[in-house]
């Protein structure tokens, strides 16, 4: 599986939160990975969806859940789950960030607000 197209096992995550809700003061539920590129993007139950945006805009077709204690892959192709190969560290966001996250951000009506 290490030579699956649409997976990178070398390149590390973008960083611990979703690249656009950082840099636009949003706030997200849940994390995913690219498996591609790293790139950290909101899930579809987030306000924003950035991870299937970011899959939609570049062609990668394949994120990683970036929670703790989730390994599981998805690929957009097929609208499927899969077991795939370990990704380069770290595997998740940091254990004592808050979901919803980051804390200062999140609204009182949050739940209100996913998809």
């Amino acid at each position: 599986m290490g030579d699956t197209p649409g997976i990178d096992v070398s390149v590390p995550p973008s960083g611990t939160g979703c690249v656009e809700c950082d840099a636009g003061g949003g706030w997200w539920l849940h994390l995913r990975r690219c498996a591609q590129c790293g790139h950290i993007g909101c899930c579809d139950n987030s306000p924003a969806q950035h991870a299937t945006a970011h899959a939609r805009s570049t062609g990668h077709p394949i994120i990683r859940s970036f929670e703790p204690g989730e390994d599981w892959f998805w690929d957009y192709r097929n609208s499927t789950y899969f077991v795939g190969p370990e990704l380069a560290p770290p595997p998740h966001h940091p254990a004592d960030q808050t979901v919803p996250g980051p804390a200062s951000r999140v609204p009182a009506d949050w739940e209100d607000q996913l998809h």
